[in-house]
């Protein structure tokens, strides 16, 4: 079955920097949408990147464009999210997602990892 497990999570002061992992098995990653994708304490969940994991292609929301950077490794089947430039507002759950097609609503997306927190704090 499909298997997404992010790791990487954790503290880091304004204007760190942070690289989140996201491990997969149970379908075909080289040839699928990845999605980062995370919830702030009370609020709902906000797309922040996706990959087309095959040509590589990236995508960002306007909050993170210039600051994060998705990219994959498809022989090792891990998604990664490199995160530079934190302020305060990063602050949340961050989730790795799978999906068979292209979407920046999160509602489309039918598998996710459990989740990584990370803190932007000083």
């Amino acid at each position: 079955q499909v298997q997404l497990v992010e790791s990487g999570g954790g503290l880091v002061q304004p204007g760190g920097s942070l690289r989140l992992s996201c491990t997969t098995s149970g379908f075909t990653f080289s040839t699928s949408w990845m999605y980062w994708v995370r919830q702030a304490p009370g609020k709902g969940l906000e797309y922040v990147s996706g990959i087309n994991t095959g040509p590589g292609n990236t995508y960002y929301a306007d909050s993170v464009r210039g600051r994060f950077t998705i990219s994959r490794d498809i022989a090792k089947n891990t998604l990664y999210l490199q995160m530079g430039s934190l302020k305060f507002e990063d602050t949340a759950v961050y989730y790795c997602a799978y999906s068979p097609k292209a979407s920046i609503d999160p509602a489309d997306y039918p598998y996710w990892g459990k989740g990584t927190q990370v803190t932007v704090s000083s």
